[in-house]
This record gives C-alpha cells, structure tokens and sequence, in this order.
C-alpha cells in the first residue's frame, strides 16, 4: 500500500487537481500555491507519473491532455491515516489518537465534538 503513497511533490498536484477537478497542465501550474510554480515540463511529468499510479486519468483534447483524479480526496486521506496506523502505531487506533492528543493543543470544543463522533459511532 506504501508505493500508492503520494510524495509531497505529487500530493501538491492532487491538491489542486481535487480543487480543479479537471485541469490542464497549465492550469495546475497557474494554481500553483506557492510564488514560484515548477517548470511546465516538471509538472507534466509529475501528472503522468500519478497517472502511473493509479491517481489521474486524462482526456485527450486535441494535441493536449485534461486531467482528472480517479481517486477521491477522502479515499485517499483514509489509505494514509490507515498506512501511518499500520505503519507508525502498529495497527493502534488507540496510540495514533493518543499521540495526536498529547501533541496538539485541543480545544474543549474539538473535544466535544471528537467525544459525539465517538458517541454516535457505533449507532
């Protein structure tokens, strides 16, 4: 499951292309969040390169391609939180929440809110 991890590189393009949800190469580099966006050659790379993996799936629009995820942002962020699960924590739901409690500062309202989802979980 590690190798259908996204790299920080490659999770900016998803990022975007989520946001977008279909998008040139050009367009993803005018998104681009920070001031300087990677070379157009970089990005095109990095697409088909997700492409690859299973993330993206494109549109052929005359000479170019549209791109669109064929993974959803919230399938996605759940294959991570279960591979650091796995991965870091030893399966433990337990010691994964743990330790984002002993390392975040938590308001009394995400609290409350964390206890009602717990609460109504097993509804």
């Amino acid at each position: 499951m590690d190798s259908k991890l996204l790299t920080p590189l490659e999770l900016k393009v998803m990022n975007i292309l989520w946001g977008l949800k279909k998008a040139f190469v050009k367009e993803l580099i005018t998104k681009w969040p920070e001031p300087k966006a990677p070379a157009y050659n970089t990005v095109s790379t990095i697409v088909r390169i997700l492409e690859e993996k299973g993330f993206v799936g494109h549109e052929s629009k005359g000479r170019s391609h549209e791109y669109f995820p064929t993974i959803s942002k919230t399938r996605y962020q759940k294959r991570l939180l279960r591979s650091v699960m796995d991965n870091v924590f030893s399966g433990s739901l337990t010691g994964m929440v743990s330790s984002l409690l002993d390392n975040e500062k938590i308001s009394k309202d995400e609290l409350s809110a964390l206890k009602d989802l717990i609460d109504n979980s097993d509804q």
